[in-house]
């Protein structure tokens, strides 16, 4: 009998997902929309996120423009970004703020790649927890006679190639993504 796995195969495709929408996160030098993901302003009695109350584009490689759809929120938007993790000043003109991304120091670089490595190990960790999930699973079948112990051999082989496959998936993304950190 074959154990299936699908289940935990899409929890690791979900896991990477994640590790990829954080790699996006993290700028490398060119302005991204996605830095600005995770910032919420007030709006309405209820937190927002910025892309919900303004159109954002980049109108160079290292700009940012924002355009609230309600120029009273123009204040709210600027005091939400001096407060996020972004360390950049935004520049309010009345009508649009613009966000410009200074050229990325060495040192910063490096910073920034031990982050994305934290990144990847954490899904790794976040992958070896489903893979043992799965291992109890088999376990459990195999106590309930379920499968024989060959079959529970297979199986956890199986999921310990599963395992091997996205960690390579990881790594890929990982090695990707401190190239492009390094590339100046």
């Amino acid at each position: 009998m074959n154990v299936d796995f699908k289940e935990f195969s899409k929890k690791m495709d979900r896991t990477l997902d994640h590790l990829n929408d954080d790699f996006s996160a993290v700028r490398a030098g060119r302005a991204n929309a996605k830095v600005l993901d995770h910032i919420a302003i007030e709006y309405y009695g209820s937190e927002t996120p910025l892309s919900g109350v303004a159109t954002i584009s980049t109108p160079d490689a290292r700009t940012l423009v924002i355009q609230p759809w309600d120029t009273k929120l123009l204040k709210d938007i600027a005091k939400a970004i001096q407060c996020s993790d972004l360390g950049i000043n935004p520049q309010n003109d009345g009508r649009v703020i613009r966000l410009t991304f200074p050229q990325l120091t060495e040192e910063r670089r490096k910073d920034l790649t031990k982050q994305v490595k934290k990144y990847a190990e954490e899904a790794k960790v976040a992958m070896r927890n489903i893979r043992r999930d799965g291992m109890d699973y088999v376990k459990k079948l195999k106590k309930s006679s379920e499968i024989t112990e060959d079959d529970q051999k297979k199986a956890e082989k199986d999921l310990q190639d599963l395992l091997d496959k996205y960690t390579k998936k990881v790594d890929a993304a990982l090695a990707a993504k401190e190239k492009e950190l390094m590339s100046i």
